[in-house]
């Protein structure tokens, strides 16, 4: 598969046709069953030819995905505030992942963050006057190139593949919440007892 830089002007180049993929691995491995390995290797493709490009779309407007992502977020739930956990969340960002962020987009002036009225140790985030016209600045320029992206697809097989891809993403949740769980309970029973004297 060829490699992608995230840098550079230039359209990255078109990665290994996937049944080339397949076919070389079948060849190297005749008795293994590749399974939904083309699958994950177009979804890695996806990516990195997108990418590039919206990364360069939100540099023009001093920001990154990340970021936006985040913006979006407090955009689209339209309230006045949203509680860090629920911006974590919606994002499958840690704790410290979304902390980051929010100090970037604090000292930007795009956020702020205030106590939380129904909860005096919590947090609400909500935009700013700038951080909305940013997110209404760049969303509809977003949307085209999206568009164009996915322009060699029809209308029903956006929609197909949407459905899909969404059913595929919960069938996963589950699952990395259970590891994530038991990656919990054993970081707690790996730590030492206090012993009373």
């Amino acid at each position: 598969m060829a490699e992608t830089s995230l840098s550079g002007s230039k359209s990255p180049a078109r990665p290994d046709a996937i049944p080339e993929v397949l076919a070389q691995w079948s060849r190297v491995h005749p008795g293994l069953d590749l399974g939904p390995l083309g699958a994950f290797v177009a979804l890695a493709h996806v990516y990195w030819l997108t990418a590039p490009r919206i990364e360069r779309l939100m540099a023009e407007h001093g920001i990154n995905r990340g970021l936006f992502d985040v913006l979006t977020v407090l955009r689209r739930t339209g309230a006045d505030g949203v509680a860090p956990r629920q911006i974590a969340r919606s994002l499958m960002l840690s704790g410290a992942g979304l902390t980051s962020r929010l100090d970037r987009l604090e000292s930007d002036g795009f956020v702020l963050r205030h106590p939380d009225p129904h909860d005096g140790r919590g947090l609400q985030v909500r935009l700013t006057p700038n951080g909305r016209r940013l997110v209404d600045r760049i969303l509809p320029r977003l949307i085209r190139l999206e568009a164009g992206l996915a322009k060699a697809l029809s209308s029903e097989q956006l929609m197909r593949l949407t459905k899909l891809l969404d059913l595929w993403a919960a069938s996963v949740q589950p699952a990395s919440r259970s590891i994530a769980a038991r990656r919990r309970g054993m970081t707690r029973s790996a730590r030492p007892k206090r012993v009373r004297s």
